[in-house]
């Protein structure tokens, strides 16, 4: 179901391959047989021949029968003296056919019944995986179980906040008391988590978690107030402080690499990748609020090797050598992509890269199957997300050089609202700024410079190893 996104991509339109299973027929036909035992019960009309149905008699028919039986109980007796058992099985035909007639059997809804529901129903991966950078980005920081724990009950919230009209704040609370309880009582074990360089700012930090502007004390406060608003503000500024914390407790990999992977660059971190986008045709950009048309545009991407250490370390390499200063872009209806490369002996053919949510360490030459449940951590399905293209040579590879912006829309996407190419591409990252400045890209714009601002501290090379 991949789209071939692969090096030499570049030259040709975009093209997504889907998938669909044979439709279902709207209706099926029913193999109901009423047999009876007349001949003059049998249906003369070509236009049903062939067609499975229950056979009835002719409302001028049915009206001679009944007048020949207007004596109902006399004639019944007749019947079996002069004409004997045949005559008798004729008139219990009419019987069961006037019962047809002023009670019809109601086969409207057989039709349902008849419908394979494995068919009938497209499957719906799960609704909860993240749909936006930032919160794919929070939840893939490995840190303190505690800390999971504070997080995971506040992002429920996010989903509680969505019920329109009236919200269930009693829910709400008890969420944030259970995150309020964790951070006082296990205090201890979360500040003992984290590096001894890093306890002072992290104790600043916890505290401000729990007593701060935007603590949780606070938002217990809106929530009582009942002002989705401030609830939502005061939600946002303490989840921000939870990823703080988390990444204070994650200076590096959770997981060891396997041997043969370690020729790779990689990144054992965060990192932040400001690209500056130039229009090809001398056209310019819209406007920030209250400024004027730009002439070239700001896009920071934040790329994550906790998840993707090898193509996150690939890319970060390839942006400190200047692969991409002077690369044309190219954009389709569902992504933008960068050049095929400037120098094709740069960068690295790595294996391609997916970590599935749940597992420990990322899976190496091999797609997740979301039909099964399988879902990714970093997920494709989300406006802004950053992978790279498919190798030219294998799909068990991702490019060396070439990457894409993924313009998610769920009007193209499955039932679960998962892209049908989800689980297909190393993704190893999210656009956080300049989101609005990706619709605005078309083919012929040009990369004016790439570069990483922030975490070049955290990229090993294979020298270095």
């Amino acid at each position: 179901m991949a789209f071939p996104l692969s090096s030499a991509i570049i030259y040709h339109k975009l093209s997504l391959h889907v998938f669909i299973p044979p439709s279902v027929p709207k209706r099926v036909s029913l193999s109901t047989h009423f047999t009876v035992c007349s001949n003059r019960m049998l249906s003369k009309d070509p236009a049903r021949k062939g067609r499975s149905r229950i056979l009835c008699f002719s409302k001028r028919k049915f009206s001679e029968e009944v007048a020949e039986r207007h004596d109902f109980p006399a004639n019944f007796y007749m019947s079996i003296c002069r004409f004997g058992l045949k005559k008798l099985e004729n008139l219990i035909v009419v019987i069961l056919i006037w019962v047809q007639i002023s009670s019809p059997l109601p086969l409207f809804g057989w039709d349902s019944f008849s419908i394979s529901p494995a068919r009938a129903v497209l499957y719906s991966p799960d609704t909860k995986v993240p749909r936006t950078g930032e919160l794919a980005l929070r939840k893939a920081i490995p840190a303190n179980t505690n800390m999971k724990a504070i997080q995971d009950s506040l992002e429920d919230i996010s989903y509680l906040l969505r019920i329109p009209q009236r919200k269930p704040y009693g829910t709400m609370e008890g969420n944030v008391k259970k995150a309020l309880k964790i951070a006082v009582d296990e205090k201890d074990s979360v500040l003992a988590s984290l590096p001894v360089d890093l306890k002072e700012k992290g104790s600043t930090l916890y505290a401000s978690l729990i007593d701060g502007k935007g603590g949780l004390q606070a938002l217990l406060v809106s929530i009582k107030d009942q002002d989705p608003d401030k609830v939502s503000l005061g939600l946002a500024s303490s989840l921000d402080t939870v990823a703080e914390l988390e990444l204070l407790q994650a200076p590096g990999l959770s997981f060891l690499l396997p041997g043969q992977y370690l020729k790779y660059p990689r990144l054992t971190g965060r990192g932040i990748v400001e690209f500056t986008i130039e229009k090809g045709d001398g056209s310019t950009f819209s406007p920030e609020a209250s400024g004027e048309p730009r002439k070239t545009a700001t896009i920071q991407v934040v790329v994550d090797g906790y998840s993707a250490p090898l193509t996150a370390g690939n890319f970060a390499k390839l942006v400190i050598d200047g692969t991409y200063d002077g690369a044309k872009l190219s954009r389709t209806d569902q992504a933008v992509l960068s050049d095929n490369g400037l120098d094709k002996n740069n960068g690295y053919s790595v294996p391609l890269e997916i970590k599935p949510s749940g597992q420990f360490e990322p899976l190496y030459r091999t797609t997740l199957n979301v039909q099964d449940g399988e879902l990714p951590v970093l997920p494709l399905s989300v406006y802004g997300a950053v992978a790279m293209a498919h190798s030219e040579v294998s799909e068990d590879c991702s490019s060396p050089y070439q990457f894409f912006f993924y313009l998610y829309d769920k009007r193209n996407a499955g039932l679960g609202g998962l892209s049908f190419d989800e689980g297909q591409f190393s993704v190893f990252g999210y656009t956080t700024v300049g989101r609005d400045i990706l619709p605005q890209i078309k083919t012929g714009d040009v990369i004016r410079s790439a570069k990483l601002v922030e975490g070049q501290d955290r990229l090993i090379l294979p020298n270095e190893s």
